[in-house]
C-alpha cells in the first residue's frame, strides 16, 4: 500500500516554466518525473510505477506472442556500428565517448547491430528460425532540440525487437504477428490509436507503419481519408497526378520581370502584363538544397512550400539536408538567386527533382536563369526532365486521398510505435546468414519493431488528462484505487487503512492518503491531480456507516454501505 505520510512525494501548485504541454506540466506538478537537465529526466516513485506498468504491458503481450526477451548494454564497441557506417551516419545525435584506453564507444540510439551479431553468434542453420527477441531497455540520442518533458528526451525507455526469418514470406508472417501484439498492447493501454502508412528513411526495408496516437500537441502530422480509411504519416502520403497533354503548349517564351524574386512579386507582374488570372499554383518554385553536402534542386508548385522532413524521409539515406545559404550560391555562379529554371540544370551538374505535382507534360511560369527574366510554357519532359520524382511539397488538408480521390484531413499525434521490414540491410553487412534446406548459404532477413515506453506515458496523460489532473487508465495507474481519510478523529483513519488491506487482498491497488496535517481540500486536489482511477473518500458519510465512491474520469460520485465497499468497487473497476 502506497501511504502518502511516508511516500517520496512532493505535488506542486504551480507549472514548471518550461513545460510546454499537459503531460509535461502535469507530470512534473503531480510528483511522477523531475528535470535533471534538457532532454534528461529522474523518475520519482509514482512514475516508476507508472513506467513499470506499462514496460510489463508490453512485456506480457511480448512474451504472449511467443517472443523472448533479451538485454544488451547501453555502452557499446565503435567496431559494428562502423561496419553498417552508422558512427558516422548518425551525426551528432549519437552520444560517443572513449575509455581509459582511448578506445571509442557510443551509448546506444539503437540495437539493430547488436541483435543481429548476437543471432549470428548462436545460430547457422534454417532450422533455428524464425525467431523473435526484443529488450526494453534505456536509449541515447542527443536531440538537437528536446522538448515536451518526456516526449522528445535525450534519454528514454523502449521496447525494441528483431524478427529473423529464411525468406520473405516468413518475414511477412513475423511482421503481421508484431503488428497484432501491438495492436493487443496497445488495446491493453486504453490508448486512443492510427496505424499508418511510413516511410522505412534510413532504416532501410520494404514496409513500415507506426502507430500514432492522435495528439493536437502531437510532433507527427498524419492524414486521413473520411470515405475509405486511408491512413498515413504525411511523409508517406503518395499525391496521385495524372501525366499531362502538352501537344498544344507554345514554344517556351522568356519574359521581362523585372524585380520579381518572390512568386508574389512575380504574380504581381504577369497579372499586370497578361490580365487577372494568374496564380501561385502557375508558378514553378526552383528550391536549391544541400543533402550530404551535394546541391540538389526540388521542384514544387508556387502554391506550395517544401516539406524538408517529407523530403528528406523520401530521399532516403540522406543524414543532412539543408536549404542553399549566400556561400553555396557562391559556388555555382550560374545559379541567378530568385530566377532559377529547371531548364539548365543539367548543365550546373545539380541533380534535379521533381513533387509528382510536376507531373509530365505539365507547363509552368518558372525563373529563365537570367536576372529579372522568367519563361512561360516551360514543359516538363520537353525543356527539363527531372532525374527523378519524390515527394517533397507540403501535404494540406483537402488533398486528394491516393486511393479515392476524396478530400484527406490532417491531424496531429504522438509516434508510440513503428514497424519495419528491414530486409537483409544489416544481415548483409555484418555477415548473418544461415544455410538452408540444401545445404546453400542464405543470408537471413529481418524485421524491426519499436515501442516507444516512456513516451506511451506521456500519450497516455495527453490523452486522457483533464483541466485538474492526471487521469490514467487502470492498467497502468499507480494505484487503482486511492482512499483519502479526512477529519481528526482516529476512525476514519484507522477504517481507510483496513478498508485499503481488504482491497488489496482482493489484488487491487491501493494509494492511502493519511496524512494527519493535510485539509481535506488539499487531499481531494491530490487525489485530482494524481490521476488513479477510483477515489474513496472516508470522512463525514461514515457517521451512517456509507463511504463515497469517486469516478475520476467521469466525476461520478455515490455513496456505499462500508461492508459493502469492496465489492462495490471491484463492480467499478470491472
Amino acid at each position: 500500500m502506497l501511504k502518502m505520510s511516508t511516500l517520496f512525494l512532493r505535488t506542486l501548485r504551480d507549472d514548471p516554466a518550461d513545460a510546454e504541454v499537459a503531460s509535461h506540466r502535469l507530470l512534473v506538478r503531480a510528483g511522477y518525473i523531475r528535470r535533471i537537465a534538457a532532454g534528461i529526466y529522474s523518475w520519482l516513485p509514482l512514475g516508476v510505477i507508472t513506467l513499470r506498468n506499462i514496460e510489463n504491458v508490453v512485456r506480457q503481450e511480448m512474451d504472449q506472442a511467443g517472443f523472448q526477451e533479451v538485454h544488451f548494454p547501453a555502452l557499446l564497441p565503435r567496431e559494428a556500428y562502423e561496419t553498417t557506417n552508422r558512427w558516422e551516419e548518425y551525426g551528432p545525435s549519437l552520444f560517443r565517448l572513449q575509455d581509459r584506453r582511448g578506445a571509442d564507444y557510443l551509448l546506444g540510439p539503437t540495437h539493430e547491430e547488436m541483435f543481429t551479431l548476437m543471432v549470428k553468434s548462436e545460430y547457422s542453420s534454417y532450422k533455428d528460425l524464425p525467431l523473435s527477441i526484443y529488450q526494453i531497455q534505456t536509449k541515447y540520442r542527443d536531440e538537437a532540440r528536446p522538448r515536451s518533458g518526456i516526449i522528445r528526451g535525450r534519454e528514454f525507455v523502449m521496447k525494441d525487437s528483431y524478427s529473423f526469418d529464411i525468406d520473405d514470406a516468413g518475414l511477412d508472417v513475423s511482421y503481421q504477428k508484431h503488428r497484432d501484439a501491438y495492436i493487443s498492447c496497445f488495446n491493453r493501454l486504453g490508448m486512443k490509436y492510427n496505424i499508418v502508412k511510413a516511410v522505412s528513411g534510413a532504416m532501410g526495408g520494404s514496409k513500415s507503419e507506426e502507430f500514432l496516437a492522435p495528439c493536437e500537441t502531437g510532433e507527427d502530422t498524419y492524414v486521413l481519408c473520411p470515405n475509405c480509411g486511408y491512413a498515413a504519416n504525411v511523409e508517406a502520403m503518395v499525391t496521385i497526378v495524372a501525366p499531362a497533354d502538352s501537344a498544344g503548349v507554345p514554344e517556351l517564351e522568356e519574359l521581362d520581370t523585372p524585380h520579381t524574386p518572390t512568386i508574389d512579386s512575380l504574380v504581381a507582374v504577369l497579372n499586370e502584363k497578361f490580365g487577372s488570372g494568374y496564380t501561385a499554383a502557375d508558378t514553378l518554385k526552383n528550391i536549391m538544397l544541400v543533402a550530404d553536402g551535394k546541391a540538389i534542386a526540388v521542384l514544387v508548385p508556387g502554391d506550395r512550400e517544401v516539406d524538408l522532413k517529407r523530403l528528406q524521409e523520401n530521399l532516403g539515406g540522406v543524414h543532412e539536408l539543408r536549404v542553399f545559404e549566400e556561400a553555396d550560391f557562391a559556388k555555382h555562379p550560374s545559379l541567378v538567386k530568385g530566377y532559377i529554371g529547371p531548364q539548365d540544370t543539367k548543365k550546373s551538374g545539380i541533380t534535379l527533382y521533381a513533387d509528382p505535382r510536376v507531373a509530365p507534360g505539365t507547363a509552368w511560369i518558372s525563373g529563365a536563369n537570367k536576372k529579372d527574366r522568367h519563361a512561360r510554357y516551360v514543359v516538363n519532359g520537353r525543356d527539363f526532365t527531372p532525374d527523378a520524382y519524390v515527394e517533397a511539397a507540403e501535404v494540406r488538408a483537402g488533398d486528394a486521398c491516393p486511393e479515392c480521390s476524396t478530400e484527406i484531413v490532417i491531424d496531429r499525434a504522438i509516434e508510440i510505435g513503428h514497424i519495419f521490414q528491414l530486409g537483409r540491410k544489416y544481415a548483409q553487412a555484418l555477415g548473418l546468414s544461415v544455410l538452408d534446406n540444401n545445404g546453400k548459404s542464405q543470408v537471413v532477413t529481418m524485421g524491426s519493431y519499436g515501442i516507444g515506453v516512456s513516451r506511451a506515458v506521456a500519450a497516455i496523460a495527453e490523452q486522457t488528462s483533464d483541466e485538474i489532473g492526471l487521469n490514467w487508465p487502470q492498467e497502468i495507474a499507480p494505484a487503482k484505487v486511492h482512499i483519502v481519510a479526512t477529519g481528526k478523529e482516529d476512525l476514519p483513519f484507522d477504517t481507510a487503512l483496513k478498508l485499503g488491506s481488504d482491497l488489496e487482498a482482493q489484488g487491487i491497488t491501493v494509494m492511502l492518503d493519511d496524512r494527519r496535517d493535510a485539509s481535506a481540500g488539499v487531499k481531494f486536489k491530490d487525489a485530482e491531480l494524481i490521476g488513479n482511477p477510483i477515489i474513496v473518500v472516508v470522512g463525514k458519510a461514515l457517521a451512517d456507516g456509507k463511504i463515497e465512491l469517486r469516478v475520476r474520469r467521469t466525476g461520478d460520485k455515490s455513496e456505499v454501505a462500508l461492508g459493502d465497499a469492496v465489492s462495490a468497487i471491484s463492480s467499478l473497476l470491472n
